[in-house]
């Protein structure tokens, strides 16, 4: 007689301990297919908003550009250059605070890294998920394996009869659980290295954006990007 196989089988003939296992590789697979997917999306929006901010230097003001970046509050660049204002605005009308003893560029610098730092925060979300998903999930399906495998040796211990036939199947079900936590794992580390990689470059972006926003603040043009060290207004609108 043909003996069944597949993961219909390995659940209907599984203890409850099997079943749990297999329970929990499907919620981390879940778990990190819908991260990879909402942040890939996000991605893909901010990559959009960077793409964009360089439309704000093309711009005969500061209003004006502020309003090429659209009205999104989510956008990390628009975010950016409102707290460049607000601090340079706080920094100049206010006069008895202990900031006071530092100068407008420190001050300008320090708030929009904090501007940085919030939004790297949030950039990075879900990130632990990915990562703990694919270092844990191999050993997870490890354990299903481990345990079935005992369980169908007793099971074969106590037929009494240990050939080929009674043998590969209860044991070939039993690795179908390190296939799965295989399975659950190669997304999550391939997601979290494409995610990481994503993240770095709209990174960059912003900090370059940063960057030119400080010169602006400070003294009323851009950093060239050429790396020259001179500066640059913005331009005139046609």
């Amino acid at each position: 007689m043909e003996t069944e196989f597949g993961l219909a089988h390995v659940w209907a003939q599984g203890d409850l301990v099997t079943k749990v296992v297999a329970l929990l590789l499907l919620g981390m697979s879940l778990a990190s297919w819908i991260v990879i997917i909402l942040k890939a999306l996000d991605i893909i929006k901010y990559k959009k908003h960077a793409h964009n901010a360089e439309d704000f230097w093309h711009n005969p003001d500061f209003s004006s550009g502020l309003n090429s970046l659209g009205t999104d509050n989510d956008n990390p660049f628009r975010q950016l250059a409102l707290a460049g204002r607000d601090a340079t605005d706080h920094h100049s009308n206010t006069k008895v605070h202990l900031h006071d003893s530092l100068d407008v560029s420190d001050w300008v610098t320090r708030c929009l890294r904090n501007g940085i730092d919030e939004f790297t925060a949030r950039l990075q979300g879900g990130l632990a998920v990915l990562a703990s998903v694919g270092s844990t999930a191999p050993f997870v399906g490890l354990f299903g394996t481990v345990w079935g495998i005992y369980h169908a040796l007793l099971g074969i211990g106590s037929a009494g009869q240990a050939t080929i036939d009674k043998v590969a199947g209860p044991v070939g079900e039993a690795l179908i659980m390190t296939a799965l936590g295989l399975a659950v794992a190669i997304p999550a580390v391939l997601g979290y290295n494409a995610l990481v990689r994503g993240n770095k470059a709209i990174l960059n972006k912003l900090n370059s954006f940063a960057h030119d926003l400080h010169a602006f603040f400070v003294t009323g043009a851009r950093v060239h990007a050429g790396g020259s060290g001179t500066v640059v207004p913005l331009k005139k609108g046609s």
